[in-house]
């Protein structure tokens, strides 16, 4: 198939549109201003000046906060569960292991 130079230079034309279209759009793509910009922190004078305390409000329920003065016998706060130190549990793992049957090599020849 034989092209003519009118369609070689239409294909040209065509390949010569989209690459100008595509560099185009690219160089329009947004990018940062080169002008400073200052940082503006807040502020609130308030916070470092004398003003009146807002009033008593509870996190935990509608009713009043309660409190009490004095000591609990331990008796009523209960013990702890006893827990078996790590190395008492260590020793005894390699007792078992000691005792634990071991497996016998045989060598065949």
């Amino acid at each position: 198939m034989k092209m003519n130079i009118f369609t070689a230079i239409v294909v040209a034309l065509f390949f010569l549109c989209v690459l100008c279209a595509s560099s185009a759009n690219a160089q329009n793509a947004a990018v940062l201003s080169n002008n400073p910009q200052p940082i503006h922190v807040p502020d609130h004078p308030q916070t470092a000046s004398e003003h009146q305390i807002a009033h008593e409000s509870t996190l935990l329920s509608v009713t009043p906060y309660g409190y009490a003065q004095g000591e609990v016998p331990l008796a009523e706060v209960g013990s702890l569960p006893y827990q078996t130190p790590l190395g008492d549990i260590a020793r005894a793992y390699k007792k078992e292991h000691a005792l634990a049957p071991k497996a016998v090599m045989v060598l065949e020849k």
